[in-house]
């Protein structure tokens, strides 16, 4: 075969460091059309950026020759580093470390988009926490509760 045809399409969800609510609504827009855009420079293509004061969802295809870590580090390092530059809170910026990913096919693009743009009406009703615990259930992503939120010491 001499070209390769892939399309992989990827929610990553990352918080805010300890699910501080430090994403205002002020800049809220502000800062997941610069996640967007951060991931669109690393050559993958972003379909949606959404999310609420303490945590973002970000659905996009990845680009077959990174791998999603490095994008996520790249944006994460990025996006905080621009809140903080900006000036936008009086306190330093930081996310969690680590984030979920999941893949989805072409059939659910749909589904998630619309699940992402309605984030501050879903969240009305449910914690982050709760939302993150399903969506590793739903996937079966083993995991350690010991160890998937860092806490306020």
């Amino acid at each position: 075969m001499s070209n390769t045809y892939v399309k992989l399409y990827v929610q990553a969800v990352f918080a805010v460091k300890y699910r501080n609510s430090l994403i205002k609504e002020s800049f809220r827009k502000e800062l997941f059309a610069v996640i967007g855009n951060l991931i669109n420079e690393t050559g993958c293509k972003t379909i949606i950026v959404n999310g609420v004061e303490d945590h973002v969802h970000c659905f996009f295809t990845l680009k077959t020759t990174l791998s999603l870590s490095d994008v996520m580090k790249s944006v994460k390092a990025k996006s905080s580093k621009w809140v903080n530059e900006s000036r936008l809170l009086d306190e330093r910026f930081e996310w969690q470390r680590g984030f979920g990913g999941f893949s989805y096919n072409q059939s659910s693009i749909d589904k998630v988009y619309k699940y992402i743009e309605n984030q501050e009406e879903h969240h009305k009703n449910q914690t982050f926490k709760d939302e993150y615990h399903q969506l590793l259930k739903k996937f079966e992503v083993d995991y350690d509760e010991n160890f998937w939120f860092e806490d306020l010491a």
